[in-house]
């Protein structure tokens, strides 16, 4: 049985859930002690996906690279993201300047992986109104442009979502390979 191996990216402003966001998906767990990623930490999960284009399970093997988010580090971040075949992008709905600054994180990964895929995650769904949350989303939507393959909004403390958006952009990685 073959195994594809797959490069992915979390990339954010600082606070917003990626470091969450990967720990619920990898270990299924979740909690609310903030720890800030020094550079980059690397995890791998292991996901069987339903290919249509090799009309068989695929066994893919994710490297998930969770990426810093203070804005210093962005001088080095292009580096971080060379060979990744996707990336995460996540905001924080409970401010509103991450998710417009999604376009800034769209842009940098873009111009260093032209035809990389992009799914942008609108996290912590679950400390906001639904009202406010349809606005933010149509914001994404409207920064995304025909950037993003899907925009989610997710919860890392409740489970919304977030094993979709690891599976729809592994999906997509594999299928276009």
């Amino acid at each position: 049985m073959s195994v594809i191996s797959k490069k992915m990216c979390m990339v954010g402003d600082f606070g917003v859930g990626k470091t969450s966001l990967i720990r619920r998906f990898v270990d299924g767990q979740f909690s609310d002690q903030y720890l800030s990623t020094v550079g980059v930490k690397i995890s791998r999960k292991t996901v069987e996906l339903e290919s249509i284009k090799h009309q068989k399970t695929v066994t893919a093997q994710l490297l998930i690279w969770d990426l810093e988010g203070h804005t210093k580090f962005k001088g080095i971040a292009p580096t971080y993201l060379q060979g990744a075949s996707g990336v995460l992008i996540v905001a924080d709905v409970s401010r509103p300047e991450t998710v417009e600054r999604t376009i800034e994180h769209i842009q940098l990964y873009s111009s260093v992986n032209p035809k990389g895929f992009i799914i942008i995650a609108l996290n912590k769904v679950d400390l906001i109104d639904e009202e406010k949350l349809a606005v933010l989303t149509e914001i994404a939507y409207s920064v995304a442009g025909e950037k993003a393959i899907a925009v989610y909004t997710t919860s890392a403390k409740t489970g919304k979502d977030v094993d979709e958006i690891f599976h729809k952009l592994a999906y997509t990685m594999v299928e276009q390979t």
